[in-house]
């Protein structure tokens, strides 16, 4: 089974907003970078599109090190949240219907493929990787944002 490492972010202006997304994947010294953006956007979802897109670029069943400085996105798995929002018919703890349902519902999917261990690292430090990441996607919402203003001209 390949061995793959991916990096992810997501990030969100006014939140909701304008937002944008980016994954580095690595693989064999060979490294692919992955971005976008939506228009009307939260962070948490630029996270777990980051992560789906990510997921979905791979072409057979893989061993993955995903990293992520998404709490959100990482708590969800390490700490079980996803499987117990599935058990509760999608509720949270407090009984509220789960945010990024439709997300969620995919990454299960895709995590029913590959052997994805999430890593939780710290954002804005001095991770080289998760630094690109955070740079591509905020590059992503300055393209949405440019695209903007020329339609309201």
């Amino acid at each position: 089974m390949k061995e793959v490492e991916i990096y992810t972010d997501g990030a969100c202006s006014y939140n909701p907003g304008p937002g944008g997304y980016c994954a580095i994947l690595s693989y064999a010294n060979k490294e692919k970078i992955i971005s976008g953006g939506e228009e009307n956007t939260t962070n948490n979802r630029m996270e777990l599109i980051a992560v789906i897109v990510a997921l979905k670029a791979l072409k057979e069943e893989c061993k993955v090190d995903l990293y992520s400085d998404s709490a959100y996105v990482c708590n969800a798995i390490n700490e079980k949240w996803l499987i117990t929002w599935q058990f509760n018919n999608w509720r949270t703890a407090s009984k509220k219907e789960v945010q990024n349902k439709d997300l969620w519902q995919e990454l299960l999917q895709l995590l029913s493929i590959h052997k994805v261990i999430f890593h939780k690292v710290k954002g804005h430090s001095d991770n080289e990787k998760n630094n690109r990441c955070d740079e591509v996607a905020r590059m992503e919402i300055q393209k949405i944002l440019k695209n903007n203003k020329k339609d309201t001209k």
